[in-house]
């Protein structure tokens, strides 16, 4: 689920300011973590929330790598997905991607949403099997 919204009068000031909010299983509390960056520079402000992602400059690369294709995807009704499960975790991501509203759902439940996860994983967590440490 995504909502592009360039409307917004609450712009924000970086380039990238996401804030993820992953949950592990069904029921589980959410863990919060943040991602901020202006012109490449990882949270410039240190009054600011900073970003507590593990590996945050990795994480930065991904974002700025795919985050159009994975925030903002073009519809394609030819898409398969493999009926596969990879485990209970969803990841919702909020905030601002270069001007525009994010607000993306991602989950492991087939393998095109496996695949939106790997692609992420740096941002998301890198979950292999049951072990949901980020």
């Amino acid at each position: 689920m995504v909502s592009p919204d360039t409307s917004d009068a609450e712009k924000s000031e970086y380039d990238v300011d996401l804030t993820v909010t992953l949950t592990e299983a069904p029921g589980a509390e959410g863990r919060e973590f943040h991602l901020r960056s202006a012109g490449g520079v990882l949270s410039p402000d240190p009054k600011s929330l900073d970003s507590n992602l593990p590996d945050a400059p990795a994480a930065l690369a991904a974002v700025e790598q795919f985050g159009e294709e994975i925030f903002f995807p073009e519809p394609r009704p030819d898409r398969i997905c493999t009926q596969q499960y990879g485990g209970p975790q969803v990841a919702v991501v909020k905030g601002w991607f270069r001007g525009r509203k994010v607000h993306s759902h991602f989950s492991r439940t087939d393998g095109c949403e496996i695949a939106r996860w790997k692609t992420l994983a740096a941002l998301l967590g890198n979950i292999g099997g049951a072990s949901g440490t980020v």
